[in-house]
């Protein structure tokens, strides 16, 4: 009997899962991909009987297949913070979703499991960019601040690698990076003895974000800023981290990251205000291949000649 750990190939998904079998290990085939491939339960062939875990992927872009594995006998546990839509209702699916603002599925399994892994749940709070929520779970570890800083710098390159069009584009493929962290329940010690693939991370994010900071915005106004990011690796990579930087830099604007892709069409990544943190992914959800969650969201793949309407649109969504 086949089992299935599907989980998105960001710093959420990843820490969650790594959370998950170090407290329950479990064979499993291992489905994920780049952060925006999320239409991953098309990918499982369930049998009665097996059991298949999904982290950190939106149900409602799961729906359909969902379904059609309940169908197939297998029992699913489902963990994710993104929106859901409406929840099926079986005796073989156990779910534990959360779309508040201030969560993400890191935090949810930190929770499920009392704590066990506590470290690697702030690391992947940290990777989706809830600095706040990560701090207060990381307290009863007794951390000072340089040890705190080591867990996000962590967090944000796990998340980094996450980004791209596809897997050639990453430092990583997330199920080996997946693979290569779950040997250490322990993230310090991943980070001290595991030193070329946590120096690989960090010098690949050092050296995409300074080509990013050297960019100048192709839209700007008081409460919205745009970028526009050319098709390259490096552009593809950094879309969600430099998001996310400029979000905590000026926490009264609402960003977005467009970066061109090889076919002519544009990834998005939107950033609601920090001081104000709703609507990306009602925003998003308005154009097709759109979603998210409410303070981080996008679109895989905004045809070019919406560009300007997006733009526009996104100007008067946070105006």
């Amino acid at each position: 009997m086949l089992n299935y750990d599907v989980f998105n190939g960001d710093a959420d998904g990843i820490c969650a899962l790594v959370q998950l079998r170090l407290a329950e290990p479990r064979d499993a085939k291992l489905i994920t991909g780049v952060k925006r491939d999320i239409d991953l339960l098309r990918r499982v062939q369930a049998q009665p009987g097996s059991q298949v875990t999904v982290l950190d992927v939106s149900l409602d872009r799961n729906r359909a297949d969902l379904e059609r594995i309940l169908a197939e006998g297998a029992t699913v546990f489902y963990s994710d913070h993104h929106y859901a839509g409406d929840i099926p209702q079986h005796p073989q699916l156990q779910t534990l979703i959360n779309p508040a603002a201030d969560v993400c599925t890191s935090l949810l399994l930190n929770n499920h499991l009392h704590g066990a892994y506590r470290a690697w749940a702030v690391v992947g709070t940290f990777g989706d960019n809830l600095k706040d929520s990560a701090a207060r779970i990381a307290k009863p570890l007794g951390l000072d601040q340089a040890a705190l800083e080591q867990l996000e710098k962590l967090g944000i390159y796990i998340n980094y690698n996450g980004y791209g069009a596809r897997l050639e584009d990453l430092h990583f493929a997330p199920g080996l990076l997946y693979q290569r962290l779950s040997h250490y329940a322990d993230p310090f010690v991943f980070m001290r003895e595991d030193r070329e693939d946590f120096q690989h991370l960090e010098h690949g994010y050092r050296e995409d974000m300074a080509a990013a900071a050297a960019l100048v915005p192709e839209h700007l106004d008081a409460a919205t800023a745009v970028y526009v990011l050319p098709d390259a690796a490096w552009a593809r990579r950094v879309s969600g981290v430099f998001s996310n930087d400029l979000a905590n830099a000026d926490p009264g604007r609402g960003h977005a990251v467009i970066t061109a892709r090889p076919d002519g069409d544009y990834l998005v990544s939107v950033r609601a205000p920090l001081s104000n943190k709703t609507g990306a992914d009602v925003l998003c959800r308005e154009f097709p291949t759109g979603g998210g969650r409410a303070a981080a969201a996008g679109i895989n793949a905004l045809p070019a000649t919406e560009l300007r309407t997006f733009i526009d649109r996104f100007a008067a969504f946070y105006a």
